[in-house]
């Protein structure tokens, strides 16, 4: 179940991660990319802890929605609108049930998938939060497993975003939004022990 006070601490865990990965998140976003993931994401991650510390908020949904906002508004390229997509998806189910956190961010990855039209296999982000997912609604998510995730895009070839001008090259690669969104879902993780 979500609530102000552990929807904060979460997205707080994922932005000190965020920032002490950044450089390693643009090297890998530089073979495939280019080369900015790492620091657009600290850049929209600074603006949304400002927005956590400073906004009053009365639940869970506007904990993410203020993460929503602040993150399209500060992160450049293709990250802001699909992180920003996913917070408020995530923010408008919260509001609906804040207890059901599968349906959340199962609601965040809907948000992403409009976004950006991609579908497991094409080496996105969606390959992570969509193995996450369903090992959360079967009660069996683990740190395993979000590695796991992350390490299954190394082998596939990316048909989405700048990644896929590279073709066959982007084989071999793991994908910078995959490995980002690792760390939302490890910082969940956290919260739970």
């Amino acid at each position: 179940m979500l609530t102000v006070e552990n929807t904060k601490a979460w997205l707080l865990r994922f932005a000190e991660k965020v920032e002490a990965n950044k450089a390693h998140l643009s090297d890998l976003d530089s073979v495939i990319g280019d080369g900015d993931h790492g620091n657009n994401m600290a850049r929209g991650i600074k603006a949304m802890q400002e927005a956590l510390e400073s906004k009053e908020a009365s639940d869970p949904a506007d904990v993410l929605k203020n993460a929503s906002m602040a993150l399209l508004s500060k992160i450049g390229g293709a990250s802001g609108p699909l992180y920003g997509s996913a917070f408020l998806d995530m923010s408008k189910q919260a509001k609906e049930d804040a207890s059901d956190v599968s349906a959340i961010f199962r609601a965040g990855l809907s948000g992403i998938q409009k976004r950006g039209k991609a579908e497991p296999g094409e080496k996105t982000m969606v390959d992570v939060w969509h193995p996450v997912i369903k090992a959360l609604e079967s009660g069996e998510l683990t740190t395993d497993t979000i590695t796991d995730a992350v390490e299954a895009t190394k082998p596939l070839k990316a048909t989405k975003g700048r990644a896929s001008y590279l073709g066959e090259r982007s084989i071999g690669e793991l994908d910078p939004g995959a490995v980002s969104s690792s760390y939302l879902f490890e910082a969940w993780l956290e919260g739970e022990d």
